[in-house]
């Protein structure tokens, strides 16, 4: 019995979330200029990659395998969500869409990546999380991704 309970307590370590071994410690990001507002795991994204078109930031994990941008952009034509969505182009196997009259979600695999695209509409302006990172740890990264792209709001 004893080694049954060592043996589980070795397999639950193993399998603990390899996104960080420490606690998400979560900051509100918001673009001034926007009013794009989201909530982002500071403990995870810890450093400043290249900056983004127009108003936002990216940042990355230290070691560049995962990253998140965050980015707000005029929406010149006023397009609807599904319009604007068709007019980028998006692969063909897309894993998961959801289109509304107020923003699209939508992510699939490329490689060893699972890339992840919410884009909220709002006063002539597009609100958006990209957020990139490792397949293999899909379970560990499903409730950041959640919660990022529900935080996500703007005026």
């Amino acid at each position: 019995m004893k080694n049954t309970l060592i043996a589980m307590s070795l397999i639950l370590a193993a399998s603990t979330c390899t996104v960080t071994a420490q606690p998400v410690k979560w900051t509100n990001y918001t673009i001034p200029k926007t009013g794009t507002s989201v909530d982002v795991p500071a403990s995870i994204f810890t450093q400043e990659a290249e900056k983004p078109e127009g108003y936002g930031r990216r940042l990355q994990t230290p070691d560049g395998r995962a990253n998140l941008t965050i980015q707000a952009a005029p929406n010149v034509s006023n397009d609807s969500p599904a319009a604007f969505l068709a007019k980028k182009h998006p692969p063909a196997r897309i894993q998961y869409k959801r289109v509304t009259s107020r923003f699209f979600a939508v992510s699939s695999y490329k490689g060893d990546k699972i890339w992840y695209d919410r884009c909220n509409f709002s006063s002539g302006l597009v609100h958006c999380v990209l957020i990139n990172y490792p397949a293999n740890e899909e379970h560990d990264w499903n409730s950041i991704v959640t919660r990022i792209s529900l935080s996500l709001s703007g005026k």
